[in-house]
């Protein structure tokens, strides 16, 4: 997870720009948002915890002027929810200060931070992110040549924004875990997590950064350049199953037509008799209406959301979690005394669901028939999604009938690994499955203390 977003222009308002891209991007992480400016390669900073309506007002953005800005919205994965973590970190190094927004996970850091710190580096913060920009920091090649340098020495999932010197940088892992687009406002360049961003501020998508490049805009335009050799492609299938909003295109392929073929796909795989179809709002829409289409049986909503309380899957701690699927969702009449197929997009902890179906029974549905437009998940991901426990995985180690008594429901049935697959449009070979599969793309650590780095040395 995470939001990211850069901005180079001689012209335009870039501080206001980042913030609606951010805005935009909110959906990847609500934990914290900040935006650095460079004016005359001169960097102000400004970054808090909460929502990017919170964070910023209108005096703000107009004391942040400049010709590059870059923006950020956390999700934590490495290093507590607290103001030090936030992004865009900024990193004064022996040869470049470095502003640097970070979305992905790295699984080398420990080895990473370890020579840092041996060397004499100080690391503020609890983060992995930090470690990036501090290899840029202190490399004295150019700045192209020295991210290059440190893309080479970084395992795991980058797609990151930086600034320094007043360049523009973007760059990728080399397998494209998490997504990365430019874009073009007239001849200025823009980067942004997702397609949804550039659209929003009027930006023209012109490609996805590729697995292992670099691009910087200085004064002389944009530069581009494979720093890493591409291998095998393992873009995210998380973002098309739950991650992205439905209205990006990730790899060519528009998200909102993915997860409607889930759904279809999912009518075929697991029929069932029933009322009516619903989705749970918002992520599960798109494949309850797939499902309502292939199978015949009524669409309609029947959970209302309240649309001011956040996404609960990425609440940082269990007691939130919880307390916001109390808050956020309501049940219609409509249910009452019908047979109810209720679509999700996945199950990852089990909470949402089984609250959920509890809800609808109180409700006083019929029966309460789960569909998952996705895998069980089984295993943890270490590239940035915050559920690298098995142990907190509901799906890990039960079988789909157990899980069924687990939520409480009538019936459950998921989507296969084939048909998830189908639906995305993409090759088997240019995705990462592993939290449906076991099988990752890179070697992994065994398990992962998310606030590892907290007590390190600053």
């Amino acid at each position: 997870m995470c939001g990211v977003f850069g901005i180079r222009s001689e012209e335009r308002d870039v501080s206001r720009l980042a913030y609606f891209g951010l805005f935009a991007l909110q959906h990847r992480g609500q934990e914290s948002a900040g935006i650095a400016v460079s004016e005359g390669g001169h960097l102000t900073v400004l970054r808090d915890m909460g929502l990017v309506a919170q964070v910023f007002n209108e005096q703000q953005l107009q004391a942040l002027p400049g010709e590059v800005a870059i923006g950020h919205t956390r999700y934590s994965t490495t290093g507590a929810n607290r103001w030090a973590n936030a992004q865009p970190l900024v990193h004064h190094g022996r040869e470049r200060t470095v502003a640097l927004g970070h979305n992905g996970n790295l699984v080398n850091v420990e080895e990473l931070r370890a020579e840092l710190t041996t060397d004499g580096v100080k690391l503020a913060s609890g983060s992995d992110s930090e470690v990036i920009a501090a290899l840029v920091a202190r490399d004295p090649a150019p700045l192209p040549e020295a991210v290059a340098n440190a893309m080479r020495r970084l395992d795991g999932a980058y797609s990151v924004t930086a600034v320094s010197a007043g360049v523009l940088v973007a760059f990728r892992d080399p397998f494209g875990f998490r997504p990365l687009s430019l874009g073009r406002i007239g001849e200025d360049w823009v980067v942004a997590s997702e397609t949804c961003a550039l659209d929003l501020v009027g930006a023209e998508v012109v490609r996805d950064i590729q697995p292992g490049e670099v691009v910087w805009v200085d004064d002389e335009g944009l530069h581009a350049a494979q720093a890493r050799p591409g291998g095998t492609n393992a873009l995210c299938i998380f973002e098309h199953v739950y991650f992205a909003r439905p209205d990006s295109r990730l790899a060519g392929v528009e998200v909102h037509g993915a997860r409607l073929r889930m759904g279809e796909a999912l009518a075929r795989e697991a029929p069932v008799e029933a009322d009516l179809v619903i989705g749970i709002p918002d992520s599960g829409t798109p494949a309850a209406i797939g499902y309502s289409k292939a199978s015949g049986i009524p669409f309609n909503e029947a959970l209302i959301k309240n649309r001011y309380v956040a996404r609960t899957f990425i609440q940082p701690d269990q007691e939130m979690r919880e307390q916001g699927i109390r808050l956020k969702f309501n049940p219609l009449d409509e249910v009452e005394g019908r047979r109810i197929v209720v679509v999700d997009d996945s199950i990852v902890r089990g909470n949402t669901m089984r609250q959920l179906v509890q809800m609808l029974a109180g409700a006083g549905a019929a029966e309460v028939h789960v569909r998952i437009s996705s895998p069980p998940v089984v295993s943890p991901c270490f590239y940035g999604i915050d559920m690298a426990d098995e142990d907190e995985l509901a799906a890990a180690h039960r079988s789909v009938e157990e899980m069924r008594e687990h939520v409480g429901a009538t019936s459950l049935h998921y989507l296969s690994v084939d048909g998830m697959q189908a639906a995305t449009q993409l090759p088997e070979d240019a995705v990462c499955r592993a939290c449906f599969t076991r099988q990752y793309p890179t070697s992994v650590p065994r398990k992962v203390e998310k606030h590892r780095f907290e007590t390190a040395p600053a």
